[in-house]
């Protein structure tokens, strides 16, 4: 099957690539772009662990084809530190000892960020609600929440933003 070149914003940066048209966004991500804090668990959407951001909303990679994130402006877990500084969030799930072996994490993190992005004053129940579609075998989800009302209540007394604006380059 012939490759289609795909065009998009990752991370602030401009990047291309090619994908035939039935790879997955996970796949093109992880093995054309070389990224590969995206992780691609059950491959039908279900467990969360692929979830990116594509022009501000939150999805599942699996169930997007690489070729449709042409001209789209893609977020994903390595957007959200600044170089070794990491985000809010990441400081947060670190601190509330919130991730065990780590591969739900990165799907974790992007859905938190976009929940909080839209919510920073989240009660328990809203943290637990809100996480509900991101599969952890580990943890229990005790420590994910801790860390999750952590990061707003940080955001809330600092003014920061769940997600930092990316140059653009």
């Amino acid at each position: 099957m012939a490759k289609v070149p795909v065009h998009l914003r990752v991370n602030g940066v401009a990047r291309s690539g090619s994908a035939e048209p039935r790879v997955t966004a996970g796949d093109f991500l992880r093995n054309e772009l070389h990224l590969t804090g995206t992780h691609l668990g059950c491959e039908h959407g279900v467990c969360g662990a692929c979830t990116i951001h594509v022009d501000g909303a939150a999805v599942r990679s699996c169930l997007l084809f690489g070729v449709q994130l042409e001209g789209c402006d893609v977020r994903t877990v390595e957007g959200l530190a600044d170089g070794d500084a990491l985000n809010v969030i990441q400081q947060a799930f670190m601190k509330a000892h919130a991730l065990q072996c780590g591969f739900c994490t990165p799907g974790m993190l992007m859905t938190v960020a976009a929940f909080l992005e839209e919510n920073s004053d989240p009660t328990e129940e809203e943290v637990r609600e809100a996480i509900s579609s991101n599969l952890c075998r580990c943890t229990g989800y005790v420590t994910i929440v801790e860390a999750v009302l952590q990061a707003a209540a940080e955001i809330r007394s600092n003014g920061q933003k769940p997600i930092e604006s990316v140059p653009s380059s």
